[in-house]
């Protein structure tokens, strides 16, 4: 009789190193292909050359005419489009209005994690920018190792979540999360809170969940998942406990996290308002300023780039639809799939779902099975039990799978 190991503990360390191996061989490639190509040719956007002084006196930027090492030059080359941005916060701080479009997870980050150590060797702004490539590519590596987690907990399917990990290293967006770009922190904050979210640990998820919101603007959806389960949670503790205190108390603690979420953003909104609308003459202020309400953001974003509801859809922008088509597909296709395989749970919004299988994805966890067996018909022990086959059972059907097809006469867990 062969000793049983275990499958679960064997594919998780194989799949995780695979998965640090694929998010840092795709990081080395794509920056060497970036550097190959920026050798070629130039870019596109020329603004990496754009570097007036700080408006502060406590500040100063390098001057556009310093005589830079040719590491430097090669570094601040790569300062472009919102990468001027990000930088130049993180140098001067937030001084022109069109500035606050840009979190300042990303600033706070390369000004706090900057080495002063390499300031004799490189210029601030040569040192900023490199602070912010490793950040990036660092955050990216996690996220890639909280993504295949997260797919983990969600699929059930080790295969599926480590193919999942290597396409979303090897993403046609990836370029993004190896610029001076808040994509990687954002995706590594909301990754890993999502899976500390599906894990139970409330407290770290809404943490983490926050400050994505501090990395880019759409980090406030995120509430979105809390809300999600607070109805869940909520409708269950009233219409099949016929508890009113406990679904009030839900919708209670579910608020406040969202309001957490919330927070930063609209913090710094109440910051971006404060330094350019408080104590300014009315002829002064700009028009955002007297709206009823005040959102710096939203202004910007219309006034400086033109951006809004729908106003994307013209024309001109065909080339790009196209160029996005084969995702957009993708996307559409998984979306109809999962409708047709699942319709009850798709169209019920996960309500015609029983407790047991909700237990094993976002909506319930092990507290939620226990309010609902408060006859005593399940145990704690029995409940966590029911959490963890979710996995188990996997593996133990694929072993089982394998092993009839290589040994038709042997079954049972000697084969295994």
């Amino acid at each position: 009789m062969v000793q049983t190991s275990n499958p679960h503990h064997h594919h998780n360390n194989d799949h995780k190193t695979l998965v640090l191996k694929s998010a840092i061989y795709s990081r080395i490639l794509l920056i060497s292909l970036i550097i190959f190509f920026r050798t070629l040719a130039s870019p596109y956007d020329t603004s990496a050359s754009l570097n007036p002084p700080c408006l502060t006196t406590t500040v100063a930027a390098t001057p556009n005419n310093t005589h830079r090492s040719p590491i430097a030059s090669a570094i601040e080359n790569g300062i472009v489009w919102d990468s001027v941005y990000f930088v130049r916060s993180a140098q001067c701080g937030y001084e022109y209005e069109q500035s606050y479009a840009f979190l300042p997870l990303l600033p706070l980050s390369i000004s706090f994690l900057s080495p002063s150590i390499l300031s004799s060797l490189l210029p601030q702004r040569s040192l900023f920018a490199l602070s912010a490539y490793l950040i990036n590519n660092l955050a990216f590596v996690l996220a890639a190792l909280y993504f295949y987690r997260l797919s983990i907990a969600i699929l059930k399917d080790p295969e599926i979540a480590l193919r999942a990990t290597v396409l979303f290293c090897f993403n046609p967006a990836s370029i993004f999360y190896s610029s001076i770009y808040s994509e990687s922190l954002y995706a590594v904050l909301s990754l890993g809170g999502l899976y500390y979210f599906v894990s139970g640990k409330n407290n770290l998820s809404v943490l983490l969940l926050a400050l994505s919101g501090c990395a880019r603007s759409n980090g406030v959806l995120n509430a979105g998942y809390i809300c999600f389960q607070t109805m869940h949670r909520g409708y269950h503790a009233l219409f099949h406990n016929k508890n009113v205190t406990l679904a009030l108390q839900i919708a209670v603690v579910g608020a406040l996290r969202s309001i957490c979420i919330f927070a930063p953003f609209v913090a710094f909104q109440a910051y971006g308002y404060y330094n350019m609308c408080v104590g300014r003459f009315p002829d002064e202020r700009r028009p955002w300023c007297n709206a009823r309400i005040p959102l710096l953001y939203n202004y910007i974003q219309s006034h400086y780039w033109n951006v809004g509801f729908l106003r994307y859809f013209q024309l001109k922008q065909l080339p790009n639809f196209l160029l996005a088509s084969p995702i957009l597909s993708l996307a559409f296709y998984s979306v109809v799939h999962y409708a047709k395989s699942r319709p009850q749970i798709f169209y019920s919004l996960g309500f015609d779902t029983t407790i047991e299988e909700k237990s094993c994805g976002v909506v319930f966890l092990s507290e939620d099975l226990l309010r609902s067996k408060v006859a005593g018909t399940v145990e704690k022990s029995s409940v966590r039990a029911e959490e963890k086959s979710c996995l188990t059972k996997w593996f133990l059907r694929k072993a089982n799978t394998q092993t009839e097809l290589k040994n038709p006469g042997q079954t049972g867990p000697s084969a295994i």
